[in-house]
């Protein structure tokens, strides 16, 4: 029975945690999107270019500037509608770049996988944090010329690589939730003799 209430208890605790990150989610800074561009890549398959807008509010900027790690995610699928069954996932790809502050050089790093870029200022950081280019979200053979499909994209930070209480204080405190809607838009592949066949949104 004890056993049984304390699951309980623990599965209300998700919940509301869930509820309350969402209601401060809808307080969030927005990040925004424009020029984005799915294209034939160098190689094979497609690859995704895009600005985001990212502000830093001040509370931020003073958790990096005192050595807090700040983890954003960017997210890209590709869907084929279908009328008669669930919408099928073709593609599926995600990226996290961490953005930290080393006192000891005075410089931002930005670091995602095995790369790792310094920078002088935090605005140098977000200029580049805030450029995707050429990322290759769907590879060759995946799709198939004249096919049309969903493609969606968002960006956020992720709050539940905070420390522990840093994701509470998120809870109540919309400076340390920043993030964007997805953003989708049709996507028709085209044939491969096609040259700047780039599908903007």
């Amino acid at each position: 029975m004890t056993a049984s209430i304390m699951r309980c208890c623990r599965r209300l605790a998700e919940v509301l945690f869930a509820l309350c990150f969402a209601a401060s989610a809808a307080l969030a800074g927005d990040i925004g999107m424009r020029d984005i561009r799915l294209a034939p890549a160098e190689d094979s398959g497609f690859a995704l270019s895009a600005d985001f807008d990212i502000e830093f509010s001040q509370r931020l900027e003073e958790a990096v500037g005192k050595g807090l790690a700040l983890h954003f995610v960017t997210e890209f699928e590709l869907t084929r509608p279908r009328w008669y069954w669930f919408d099928e996932k073709v593609a599926k790809a995600g990226q996290t770049w961490r953005l930290t502050y080393h006192a000891l050089t005075r410089q931002y790093r930005l670091s995602t996988g095995i790369l790792h870029q310094s920078f002088a200022s935090l605005a140098e950081a977000l200029h580049v944090l805030s450029r995707l280019r050429h990322w290759q979200v769907v590879e060759a053979g995946r799709v198939q010329p004249g096919e049309t499909f969903i493609a969606g994209l968002r960006i956020y930070l992720d709050v539940s690589q905070l420390p522990k209480p840093f994701q509470v204080e998120a809870l109540s405190n919309k400076d340390w939730v920043l993030t964007s809607d997805w953003r989708r838009w049709s996507f028709t592949v085209p044939p491969p003799a096609a040259t700047g066949g780039e599908a903007k949104q």
